[in-house]
């Protein structure tokens, strides 16, 4: 599972114009979900965003969590995380199809929300405009372990 986490003071996403998800302060989250994962790999990534440590303490360093933050979180599916840019027309054989992506993006979504958080969503599948106010910028990359063959 990929994750890409954005430090934002506000994002929203939008789907046939309408405003589906915002929030204030927070994370936007793009999920990628990998054909391999399973629900462990869900659980993992939604701790490592839950617990992840990059809000300013007084002294101005990244020490604060969102929890203590009062953090929200939007979470946007991406299946593009996953393309394969070997050529210049990116493929996404390694992207989770449907039937396997939304119930593990759906315990993502859980998880976060049984630690507390307030989280909006976008519509898997459907054609997204994801709008978002960085803070920082501050933008991390998370991953799940990779199997051991």
């Amino acid at each position: 599972m990929r994750a890409v986490l954005t430090r934002v003071t506000s994002a929203s996403v939008t789907v046939g114009g309408q405003v589906i998800g915002q929030i204030g302060k927070g994370f936007l989250v793009l999920l990628g979900v990998h054909t391999t994962d399973t629900a462990a790999e869900a659980d993992y990534i939604a701790d490592r965003i839950c617990g992840l440590r990059i809000f300013e303490d007084d002294a101005g360093k990244m020490n604060v969590g969102p929890a203590d933050a009062g953090a929200e979180m939007l979470i946007v599916s991406q299946f593009t995380l996953y393309a394969d840019t070997r050529s210049r027309r990116p493929g996404f054989t390694a992207a989770a199809r449907p039937d396997t992506a939304i119930p593990l993006y759906e315990q993502v979504i859980a998880r976060c929300r049984e630690r507390g958080f307030h989280v909006e969503t976008g519509q898997f599948g459907a054609d997204m405009a994801v709008a978002s106010v960085n803070d920082g910028p501050v933008t991390i990359i998370l991953e799940t372990p990779p199997k051991e063959a």
